[in-house]
């Protein structure tokens, strides 16, 4: 329990003591050694020495909680950093450097490119994990009870987390807006890079790739430089299979002057449907055969693009701003319904990067309440926690993403139902716990 007389305060059962005491020579002193000199509190009334006490051990209190919420935030961040770039780099970077295709240094190189883009996911679960293990276990020692009884209500004790997450936000701002999307272009292009290389390191057999827009690529057998049983689905803007295409065999070439992959196919089929209705099964579709083929795969729209014109979210904030203007600009040649579409596309982004930044505050909002009610020590069930509202908030996020196939539901706005939510949440709870 804790006792607040005066200017003398122990909290908890841990230990943790915030002590204040006037010594013999005329100095006041607290439990970690520093001292205020009388002289500084000359000619203040007694009532205004009575307000000013409290506030120093107040202010103690406040930067306890910032440094144990601080350092448990930093320990969290950089262990799912580490998880993160670990899958990351198991999925682009192992086989490329196991073939040689990549030297060392950018095999490092490419893992530091990956930590700016993996903290705009790790922060918002960082600071939510840190203030979960560090609530819980003041909550369970019983000093959350304390300092509610010393008459420091939960909008004060909360003080130093909400600074903690606006630091956050901002930090993350950064990473989304600046350091995360330059980072990820670079990243693609030594991606790129390797594969002209050796495009066959793009294909692992028997699992489907999709990094292609408008295909989906099926390789069932890839002995060294030989692929065999290819199935090809092309896809039209709402994803439905327009044409279906089967081979014996197959093989890529690169053509560096306009930068595609060529796939060539030996011995096929080719099925067709209707570009309509392709969902209409009640006829039998077309179908051709071939001893040749091939299919043109442009790399810039797997890696971001080339210089004049990349992805949206390959943008920073400036050159989301600039393609923004350019849908706006009456000299370029598109339709209404196209320069429609483009804008929404910035927007979405733009919103989006908002929307993931501020989820560090929404999320800290809501894990202060529950860490507190939670009242556990254990590590594993305040991480447990953390993971189930992160991933519940990332799912709604998801969820609304998919919507950027309609842009009249005006998805970019629907992207902050998430943040009001948690936040509606986190106001509730926060409002039943201090009464």
């Amino acid at each position: 329990m804790g006792r607040f007389s005066g200017v003398n305060f122990t909290v908890g059962k841990s230990g943790q003591t915030f002590h204040k005491e006037r010594s013999p020579d005329g100095t006041w002193k607290h439990d970690r050694g520093r001292t205020f000199k009388q002289e500084s509190f000359r000619g203040f009334p007694a009532a205004i020495l009575r307000i000013a006490r409290p506030l120093l051990v107040v202010s103690i209190l406040h930067r306890y909680i910032f440094g144990s919420v601080a350092s448990t935030c930093l320990g969290a961040i950089g262990v799912l950093v580490f998880i993160l770039v670990l899958g990351n780099a198991v999925r682009d970077m192992f086989q490329l450097f196991a073939q040689g295709q990549i030297s060392l240094a950018t095999s490092g190189e490419m893992l530091l490119l990956l930590i700016p883009f993996v903290l705009s996911y790790a922060l918002p679960l960082g600071i939510l994990t840190g203030v979960l293990l560090t609530l819980g276990r003041l909550s369970s020692d019983h000093e959350i009870i304390a300092t509610r009884s010393a008459g420091i209500g939960l909008i004060r004790l909360s003080a130093p987390i909400v600074f903690l997450a606006v630091l956050g936000v901002a930090a993350s701002l950064a990473m989304n807006f600046h350091f995360a999307p330059n980072a990820k272009t670079r990243y693609k292009e030594i991606l790129r890079d390797a594969v002209k290389t050796n495009p066959l390191s793009f294909i692992v057999e028997r699992t489907f790739i999709r990094e292609f827009p408008g295909y989906v690529i099926y390789v069932g057998a890839k002995v060294s430089d030989q692929l065999g049983d290819f199935w090809i689905w092309e896809l039209d803007k709402q994803n439905r299979v327009v044409k279906f295409i089967r081979a014996q065999s197959g093989q890529f070439e690169y053509d560096e002057e306009d930068n595609y992959l060529i796939l060539i196919l030996n011995r096929g089929q080719s099925e067709f449907r209707s570009t309509d209705n392709p969902e209409d099964f009640s006829e039998m579709p077309p179908a051709l055969a071939f001893d040749r083929a091939s299919i043109q795969l442009p790399l810039e729209q797997i890696f971001g693009g080339t210089q004049e014109r990349k992805r949206a979210v390959f943008m920073n904030l400036r050159e989301l701003l600039a393609e923004f203007r350019r849908f706006d600009d009456p000299a370029e040649d598109m339709s209404d319904e196209e320069r429609f579409e483009g804008k929404m596309e910035i927007r979405i982004v733009i919103h989006q990067n908002f929307a993931l930044a501020y989820s560090v505050f929404s999320l800290a909002l809501i894990g202060i309440p529950l860490g507190i009610r939670v009242s556990r020590k254990e590590t594993s069930a305040n991480l447990g926690l953390a993971l189930v509202l992160a991933m519940a908030f990332y799912f709604m996020m998801n969820m609304v993403s998919l919507l950027d196939k309609f842009p009249h539901l005006h998805p970019d706005l629907m992207l902050w139902i998430p943040n009001i939510l948690f936040q509606a949440i986190g106001l509730t709870l926060c409002y039943r716990f201090g009464r």
